[in-house]
């Protein structure tokens, strides 16, 4: 079997907020893999330099792919990293090769007539998630509505964002976090996400008022995700530390472990590199006995990883991204009860919604309301 045609698109999709009058927009590339036997995988990037990983699939690495044979992954990506990022940078050449390489195992998967998640491993199906619902754009009250409308309905691992006022208001975050709780009981397990905003004085200061919250994990709380700076601050407090998430490949997460940075390794195959190197960065946290737990959204294809891990853990359904997924993907994978159960559909179980593809499909900046 032989890679015939190597395509990338980029979309704008549009997300509705609960409880306001607002629309959310999601960028997303999606990547097409042909075959000379009538197999096509696809696979998505996200968000950060879009415009840029759809030219660097379709002048450079789809070029390159093409006339190899998909199932060789290590063989494809080693090739890809040689020829295209010799220094192994993060950044676009991560997220390019994200979007081909999940289209890879989509194929693989198809090929064989197994789904991707057995392929990778088949530890466990149903695998555990947790819905982010907190916006930083919702006040106390709606943040409280929408987290006590999710334990309603069975969700009870829920995350919220912090770093309120430009992470400089401590007191207004302290004051979410006991909305929150207060809203959904004790019974609930509660994630924070600061998006790496605080200097690490101000995330030791915010886990001193935390503490008496029970909170699970609070996930990339320091500048630029520093190895050093989260391990002074994990020694700093009983919350643990999580991190990862667009860290790029196997080497920066390396650091995370080896610097005794988190307690939860975080990849993500949709900015990681794919299911080729999220199971590499999987195994290496097997080494030092950490979970992974998926955060940066895009759970219908992370949750596949998860599935094919010893150490799966946690699928991250960030709603206004497994929105994006429901709208882009034909019945992808939906949590029920904190878990989502994966399909036994070969490949990914799922597959693009043409029509909507077309609808969002931008090709110029000219064309986006920045």
């Amino acid at each position: 079997m032989e890679v015939t045609n190597v395509t990338a698109s980029t979309h704008l999709v549009p997300v509705d907020v609960p409880l306001r009058d607002e629309v959310k927009r999601r960028r997303v590339v999606v990547a097409a893999v042909e075959t000379d036997e009538g197999i096509t995988g696809h696979g998505v990037a996200a968000k950060p330099q879009w415009f840029g990983v759809r030219s660097l699939i379709n002048e450079e690495v789809g070029p390159l792919v093409e006339g190899m044979n998909p199932l060789e992954t290590e063989r494809i990506y080693k090739q890809s990293q040689l020829e295209i990022n010799p220094r192994y940078q993060t950044g676009v050449w991560h997220s390019a090769m994200s979007a081909v390489d999940i289209a890879l195992w989509d194929i693989a998967g198809k090929y064989h007539g197994e789904p991707v998640w057995r392929l990778l491993g088949g530890a466990q199906n149903p695998v555990d998630a947790y819905v982010t619902f907190g916006l930083k754009n919702f006040n106390r009250e709606q943040l409280a509505e929408v987290a006590a409308d999710f334990a309603s309905q069975g969700e009870t691992r829920l995350k919220m964002k912090v770093g309120i006022n430009g992470a400089d208001d401590l007191p207004e975050d302290e004051a979410r976090v006991a909305a929150v709780r207060e809203a959904v009981g004790d019974d609930v397990e509660l994630m924070i996400d600061a998006n790496h905003e605080f200097s690490v004085n101000q995330a030791i200061k915010l886990c001193e008022r935390l503490e008496e919250y029970d909170i699970t994990w609070f996930e990339e709380p320091v500048y630029a995700n520093d190895p050093e700076l989260l391990s002074k601050l994990r020694e700093r407090t009983t919350i643990p530390i999580s991190a990862g998430q667009n860290d790029g490949g196997r080497y920066r997460h390396r650091q995370l472990m080896t610097r005794g940075a988190v307690d939860i390794v975080q990849p993500n195959v949709v900015y990681n590199g794919g299911y080729t190197e999220g199971r590499k960065i999987a195994h290496l946290a097997q080494g030092f006995n950490l979970d992974i737990a998926n955060g940066g959204g895009w759970p219908h294809h992370n949750a596949h990883l998860h599935a094919g891990m010893e150490n799966g853990w946690r699928v991250e359904y960030h709603y206004i991204m497994y929105r994006v997924g429901e709208k882009l993907f034909d019945d992808p994978p939906h949590i029920d009860g904190n878990q989502v159960e994966l399909p036994e559909e070969p490949g990914l179980g799922f597959e693009p919604d043409m029509d909507a593809l077309d609808e969002y499909e931008v090709t110029s900046t000219a064309e986006v309301d920045w």
